[in-house]
């Protein structure tokens, strides 16, 4: 595998919310697309309730994007007295506003867009095109990328060593970097196996762009063909309270990586998470690349909840590999 540089500036990481849907044009709420630049959702979440006069909890975002990196996101905002025409955001701009009735809620996205440039790359041109064609069509393992487990890769530490919060933002980061500890590393198994994009005995089957999930039936060569064809995943745990929902070999490779890491399990249902699952491989779609000398730029779109960083981990070892800030 060769090696390139990614971040070395902000610019270098855009991403840009796909929303799924419109303002509805009235409503008690202004729903703003905003871009930031260096600049956590929770900063911009601050700024405008300031700005508007109302509590940061009031304010609705749909997820959180990276601080270094440029990004474009939706915001929800009470409607006061304040005109939004007249806000200025430190390390950001309000690029459209109108009316909404409802709150933006974690999760309503329809998908995020990217464009990252990756500097001073190495290493074969073909093979690494090879690798950009296979990850067009393959996929890639959907691990959660390392801003979920904070500054130098310590949250999972302080879930296990620190006394949790009753309650707020930091309590479910925390929890959150547990349950990706362990989907983490029920995928890494899955990769050593090579069956992460293929469904073996008793995995619990997620289809493409749904919440929907069954049961695998052994032996119906029908599973296999979509998932090729990309119509369904294999899934892994969230791990929580309750037995995984996976049946046979799958079931015991969950069992025996939650044997492993016993105390971020026994943390994780001490706090009544509850079970929930997640895909195992990512589709990467519409995507382009172009060379521009030995820099690289990718174009692409990732599903909800999808890493770029697991993508680009699939392509090149970072030299200015660090731990990356989610907000």
């Amino acid at each position: 595998m060769g090696h390139g540089s990614l971040r070395m500036s902000p610019s270098d990481f855009r991403v840009e919310e796909i929303a799924g849907f419109d303002a509805d044009g009235e409503g008690p709420h202004w729903l703003m697309r905003v871009e930031k630049r260096e600049r956590t959702t929770n900063d911009m979440a601050r700024q405008l309730a300031r700005l508007a006069g109302v509590r940061e909890r009031d304010i609705g975002y749909a997820g959180m994007k990276d601080r270094d990196a440029v990004t474009r996101q939706w915001f929800t905002v009470p409607v006061t007295d304040s005109e939004p025409e007249g806000w200025s955001l430190e390390g950001g701009r309000i690029l459209c506003c109108e009316r909404h009735r409802r709150k933006l809620r974690r999760g309503a996205l329809a998908g995020n867009r990217f464009r990252i440039v990756l500097r001073d790359c190495d290493g074969e041109v073909q093979l690494l095109e090879q690798r950009l064609a296979a990850v067009a069509t393959r996929g890639v393992p959907n691990y959660f990328g390392p801003q979920r487990f904070g500054r130098d890769g310590d949250n999972v530490h302080r879930l296990l060593h620190r006394p949790l919060p009753r309650r707020g933002n930091l309590r479910g980061l925390l929890l959150s970097a547990g349950r990706a500890w362990i989907f983490n590393q029920v995928l890494a198994q899955r990769v050593e196996r090579e069956d992460w994009d293929r469904p073996i005995d008793g995995d619990v089957m997620m289809l493409a762009g749904s919440r929907s999930r069954f049961l695998s039936t052994p032996g119906d060569p029908g599973l296999a063909d979509r998932c090729r064809r990309g119509d369904i995943h294999p899934t892994g745990p969230l791990w929580g309270a309750d037995d995984t929902p996976a049946r046979g070999q799958a079931a015991r490779i969950e069992q025996q990586v939650v044997k492993e890491h016993a105390p971020v399990a026994d943390r994780l249902t001490g706090h009544n998470m509850e079970q929930d699952r997640r895909a195992l491989r990512m589709p990467v779609s519409e995507l382009e690349w172009t060379w521009r000398g030995q820099d690289l730029q990718l174009d692409f779109r990732l599903p909800p909840g999808g890493f770029a960083t697991t993508v680009v981990r699939e392509l090149i070892t970072d030299r200015e590999a660090r731990s990356q800030h989610h907000d």
